[in-house]
């Protein structure tokens, strides 16, 4: 039986593929206040401001590619039994291979209804006001905004408990609640941490190796230390 390898991205997994941190150091993303575009408010004030705001990120991301990083993370399926929890709304790690990825903070290639938070549709263009469910109800982005909960975190508790290793990879630790989930693994479970500016981590009794590269380097690196656990 394989080994479980979890991975836990966050915006520096993607970074390298030409996609913005979502919060830079002067609180803004793509020069947007991020409480006018990622908060429930903001889609209450101004949603035409909104829905432009991901429209534009949805068709940067048929401008950009999976990186080294996203690969090798798909690669490791070869060898090990791989769940990726990632908090990017991007679909590189699909697009790289992965097969079972999930999205904590939602999908741009997603909309979902205003109404019912479970009816949830692809989409690849522009949404616009004016989208409707077929019960008339306006469609919005399938993106966890600011206040709301996250649906995902149990699922993603529960894969966490059950891993062999765990590698964190591209995250500040900043973002509650994924920022935590990696205190739920077993204490014998070793986890590896890549990120260029490491968070420090605190009270984690498991064996942790800090990798200060970017998500390519760090899991070039990591591979065949990877590879002699399978």
């Amino acid at each position: 039986m394989k080994k479980k390898l979890v991975i836990l991205s966050g915006a520096g997994m993607s970074a390298e593929s030409g996609i913005k941190t979502f919060r830079d150091a002067d609180g803004l993303w793509e020069g947007y206040d991020i409480m006018e575009v990622a908060s429930p408010g903001g889609w209450a004030n101004d949603p035409e401001l909104v829905l432009d705001f991901y429209n534009k990120r949805r068709a940067q991301l048929f401008e950009v590619l999976p990186n080294a990083g996203h690969q090798i993370i798909a690669e490791m399926e070869n060898n090990f039994d791989v769940y990726v929890i990632t908090q990017n709304v991007d679909d590189l790690h699909e697009r790289a291979g992965s097969t079972q990825v999930l999205h904590l903070h939602g999908e741009l290639l997603k909309v979902r209804s205003v109404a019912d938070h479970d009816h949830i549709l692809d989409w690849e263009t522009d949404l616009n006001l004016g989208d409707l469910d077929e019960n008339g109800h306006q469609l919005r982005p399938h993106i966890v905004w600011f206040g709301e909960e996250v649906p995902a975190i149990e699922e993603a508790i529960d894969i966490v408990e059950t891993a062999d290793v765990l590698v964190v990879i591209g995250t500040s630790l900043q973002v509650y609640p994924a920022a935590g989930l990696m205190n739920y693994s077993k204490p014998i479970t070793p986890v590896y941490y890549i990120d260029l500016k490491p968070a420090v981590v605190y009270d984690l009794p498991n064996q942790l190796e800090i990798i200060p590269m970017t998500a390519s380097e760090g899991m070039a690196f990591l591979k065949p230390k990877l590879y002699q656990m399978k």
